[in-house]
């Protein structure tokens, strides 16, 4: 329990940079009860107000929470939101940040998670990460391949990319805690190609026996293969309708600590990996408003950003200072 606190203190002086004059809403449900109720301890100390509130778990990442509790989001400076599901692409997490408060989703998150990536350099962490937002921003295609057989192109002019540093400590800024990682939407309906999900996908956990392959046609998954979790995964997606097929989000890992545990919240910020998802973009700037939004984790990928190689065969090659 030391050491969670100790994370927890990470969260909340480091990375949230709370202050005496701020109120913070920690909000969480059952799976995450212990890491909410620590954090509401330790925020205690820093801020004017602190409020714990557990909800009960959404069924699906990015279902909206209920009405009360996203009016409760737009009233304080911060929230910390310990979750099982996330919160990150909802309308609720918009209009907070949109209203002021800063906000730090750690959906997924477990102790060990915890204790483990909250030890990391996150000024570190961040130079990376800003450099990385820099090259994707001034891109115009993004071409993805792994030894699998992954081969995509995913035209990315024009689309600004968003750092997720672990620091968020400016009115009205988001992001991901553990973090470490650059992300953006691809153009809308553009994305040509294959790719293979062999590592982890949220709501199935770790990619077992076989890799799931998604084919992608003018920006849409139209086709889902592979075993068993490729099977569940298509029923899924078939349950959200065509909006669940949209090529939703390129991102890049750059937390040095994380590791592929099963975990979405960990796993898309491991070092030497890219995530590509589906469903929900909004929260990137597009126009795919869906209660729904998977990860997909991709490992040995070679990254090429116009003439610029940002991984090689999972090495980064990328330098951030």
């Amino acid at each position: 329990m030391e050491k969670l606190t100790e994370a927890a203190l990470v969260v909340i002086k480091d990375c949230l940079g709370v202050k005496r004059d701020e109120t913070v809403l920690i909000l969480t449900d059952s799976p995450c009860a212990i890491i909410g109720k620590t954090l509401f301890e330790v925020s205690l100390d820093f801020s004017f107000e602190s409020f714990l509130l557990e909800m009960e778990p959404r069924k699906l990442n990015g279902e909206e929470p209920p009405v009360q509790v996203s009016n409760l989001m737009k009233e304080v400076d911060v929230v910390v939101s310990p979750l099982s599901r996330s919160v990150t692409h909802t309308e609720a997490r918009r209009n907070a940040c949109k209203k002021g408060t800063r906000v730090g989703t750690m959906p997924g998150i477990t102790e060990d998670v915890m204790v483990r990536t909250m030890r990391a350099d996150y000024h570190q962490i961040a130079k990376l990460t800003n450099r990385i937002t820099e090259i994707l921003t001034a891109g115009t295609i993004a071409h993805l391949t792994t030894p699998l057989g992954t081969d995509i192109k995913i035209p990315i002019n024009g689309i600004k990319a968003l750092p997720s540093t672990g620091l968020v400590r400016e009115k009205g800024q988001f992001g991901n805690l553990p973090s470490g990682e650059s992300f953006l939407m691809p153009e809308e309906g553009k994305a040509w190609g294959v790719f293979y999900i062999d590592a982890s996908l949220a709501g199935v956990g770790l990619v077992k026996n076989e890799p799931i392959k998604i084919t992608v046609e003018d920006g849409l998954a139209v086709k889902i293969e592979g075993g068993g979790q490729a099977k569940l995964f298509e029923k899924m997606v078939e349950e959200v309708g065509i909006q669940g097929r949209n090529l939703a989000e390129l991102g890049v890992g750059t937390n040095y600590l994380a590791e592929i545990k099963g975990n979405t919240l960990e796993d898309e910020k491991v070092l030497g990996t890219v995530h590509l998802a589906l469903g929900n973009n909004v929260t990137m700037g597009g126009t795919v408003n869906v209660g729904f939004h998977v990860d997909g984790i991709i490992t040995n990928p070679t990254l090429k950003i116009d003439d610029i190689f940002v991984l090689k065969d999972g090495k980064m090659l990328i330098d951030g200072d």
